[in-house]
């Protein structure tokens, strides 16, 4: 793979794999991986954080003026973590707080448009693996190769309570199913960029199958693009 570069854009539902496929997709073929959910999630903790009032819009346009972020390989594990202003938030963005708040936040114009911008900024050179909601209808529209990912509700609640068990937080596996569906529904119904399949994405189901065979599913379809 050493060829031409491409976009490889993967948008899909919460729980569903993204982010764990997108990481190592990204390690795999050398390229750099981006995922726009935590520059949501890192922008909510900002606001959480500074007690910002996120309804009032002036006050919303001043701080966006004040947040950096970035993506920093982390030489131990080879992957990319984000930074808010020079501070690695990576396991910070995974709060429980954080994850109640941030579809509320991720539905506001402006700050999908700021961090729009930053994603195609980041994306210029190609080359990368992003995932998100909105990657292939908004961010990336003209992107090469185009991943819709999915699963059964179920069993996205046990993955996502499982990460939850193994980071030390308390919650329960109902509480977890029903953050989900709360997400799934505002992200599908929101006026802004809303979380949809382009008629060119390729579904991936990943209900049943290993995160090794959905890596080789993206791989091999990215290789028919860059051959």
């Amino acid at each position: 793979m050493k060829n031409k570069k491409i976009i490889i854009a993967i948008d899909g539902l919460s729980g569903c794999g993204k982010s764990s496929t997108a990481k190592l997709l990204a390690k795999e073929m050398g390229y750099k991986y981006l995922d726009s959910g935590a520059m949501y999630r890192a922008v909510t903790l900002y606001i959480i954080e500074n007690s910002i009032d996120y309804k009032n819009l002036k006050k919303l346009k001043t701080i966006l003026g004040k947040i950096r972020l970035e993506f920093i390989k982390n030489i131990t594990s080879d992957s990319y973590d984000i930074y808010l202003n020079n501070e690695n938030v990576a396991k910070k963005i995974r709060s429980k707080k954080v994850s109640e708040l941030v579809s509320e936040i991720s539905k506001i114009s402006i700050i999908r448009k700021k961090l729009v911008q930053m994603q195609r900024s980041i994306g210029d050179k190609k080359g990368i693996v992003m995932e998100g909601r909105d990657i292939a209808t908004v961010v990336f529209p003209n992107a090469e190769l185009k991943i819709f990912m999915k699963a059964d509700l179920n069993v996205r609640a046990q993955r996502r309570f499982n990460e939850f068990g193994k980071s030390g937080k308390k919650i329960s596996l109902e509480e977890v199913k029903l953050n989900l569906i709360d997400r799934d529904n505002k992200d599908s119904n929101r006026k802004d960029s809303p979380l949809k399949i382009t008629s060119d994405s390729l579904i991936l189901d990943t209900t049943s199958i290993s995160l090794q065979d959905q890596i080789e599913f993206i791989k091999k379809e990215a290789k028919k693009l860059i051959n």
